[in-house]
């Protein structure tokens, strides 16, 4: 098992202080920090590497090799068949935007399209802009607004003969549930459908694995997961073989270039690459010999005990604070169907008031929406400011909870 103190030496922005007290860390949801590890890879690209694509000369040799190397290391992290199944684009908004638009092209006037209210809007208005485009019809999936939970029975229902695509979040970036995704995507086969799968929110918390799930699509974004601000899609190589691409004419029809318009960030996928290197070595006991795939997936086992202990220890510190209401699983029997994000109101405050509070004393949470618009508005909270999101990651302690606890009790008070 790792120890988060050696964990922490890795990541320099955690050294950070405010009027002289370490800065804490609970925005993760919304972008995690970056070990030292990544900085350097993409200071070492621009220093040595940097060039554009499919050039005769050495810099661009080497900065396309680095881009093959990327695109292996995303497809070990997510269990992806092949490199290929792998395309780098700005963020998952901007690949789920572009792919939707493909998409498109295999759809018809009445076919219809399910969304869940449980999503963020990167996985909602999309589709929503899609159906409008095509005469398409978007169909709802509810969620219980006491724990959080996908309404299974509110999926069943919306599915049809007609369903053509059901777009599903892995984790809930708001409400911290963890969705059973691989029923989903069942669910969504049985019909004729194609799964697509946002996990933002999950990857950096668990170990994904694309080909047990069997999804056709699957999105995240490496900032999320201790990376830089660039964005994946995995893809199943027979459909974006098949999907028709907007591309420059130019560009080569072979994937995964053909989905990759124009120059990439390529100082942001050398960051990936390190990123999902540091993944592979966060469990010291993994064995030396084993594959990337294997460090990695003993690293997210140790990762998700640690967060589960955590989260625990929020959660129930929370619970005792009065006046305050957590919104999402708390019962300890379903930890494992939540990630450690953790919202709330606290009593009558307003959400940004309690984030400013918490600002000042060093402590970064958000608060809001961040854009789960669906869920702020099904919550009947999106008028009152939304809540306060509390986000763990396995750099976050024990001391940094009961820190935030300790303000949390203050302000109530």
């Amino acid at each position: 098992m790792f120890t988060v103190s050696e964990v922490r030496q890795r990541f320099p922005s955690l050294r950070q202080t405010q009027d002289g007290q370490p800065v804490v860390f609970f925005d993760n949801p919304g972008g995690t920090q970056v070990p030292q590890a990544v900085i350097d890879a993409m200071a070492g690209y621009l220093l040595r590497d940097n060039a554009n694509h499919d050039g005769a000369f050495a810099t661009s040799r080497r900065s396309d090799r680095m881009l093959y190397e990327a695109h292996r290391a995303m497809a070990d992290m997510l269990g992806a068949a092949s490199p290929q199944e792998i395309v780098f684009g700005a963020n998952m908004t901007t690949l789920t935007l572009h792919i939707s638009r493909s998409l498109g092209r295999w759809l018809q006037p009445g076919d219809e399209i399910i969304v869940t209210r449980l999503d963020h809007d990167a996985n909602i208005a999309p589709w929503l802009l899609l159906a409008r485009d095509v005469g398409a019809t978007v169909r709802w999936a509810d969620f219980d607004p006491e724990d959080g939970t996908l309404n299974m029975d509110s999926l069943r229902a919306q599915l049809s003969e007609r369903t053509r695509i059901v777009a599903c979040g892995y984790a809930s970036n708001a409400l911290g549930t963890i969705n059973d995704v691989a029923t989903v995507v069942t669910l969504a086969h049985q019909v004729g459908a194609l799964a697509f799968i946002d996990a933002v929110q999950y990857a950096p918390h668990g170990p994904i694995d694309v080909a047990a799930l069997g999804c056709d699509f699957l999105v995240c974004s490496a900032y999320k997961f201790f990376g830089p601000h660039v964005g994946i899609l995995y893809g199943r190589r027979d459909l974006l073989e098949r999907l028709p691409a907007y591309k420059v004419r130019p560009a080569p029809d072979t994937l995964p270039d053909r989905f990759e318009t124009g120059t990439l960030n390529h100082e942001g996928i050398a960051g990936v690459l390190a990123a999902v290197e540091y993944l592979a070595q966060v469990e010291p006991e993994a064995l030396a010999e084993a594959s990337r795939r294997q460090r990695i997936l003993a690293s997210m086992a140790s990762i998700r005990q640690y967060e589960r202990e955590l989260c625990a220890r929020l959660i129930a510190g929370l619970q005792e604070i009065p006046g305050l209401r957590i919104y999402g699983i708390t019962d300890p029997a379903q930890f494992d169907w939540r990630v450690p994000t953790v919202s709330f109101r606290l009593g009558e405050l307003h959400p940004r008031w309690v984030a400013e509070e918490l600002g000042k004393r060093g402590i970064f949470v958000w608060d809001g929406n961040y854009y789960a618009l669906a869920v702020t508005e099904r919550l009947g909270l999106e008028e009152k400011g939304g809540m306060v999101r509390v986000g763990l990651v396995h750099y976050n302690t024990a001391d940094e909870v009961d820190r935030l606890l300790d303000a949390l009790r203050h302000i109530a008070g």
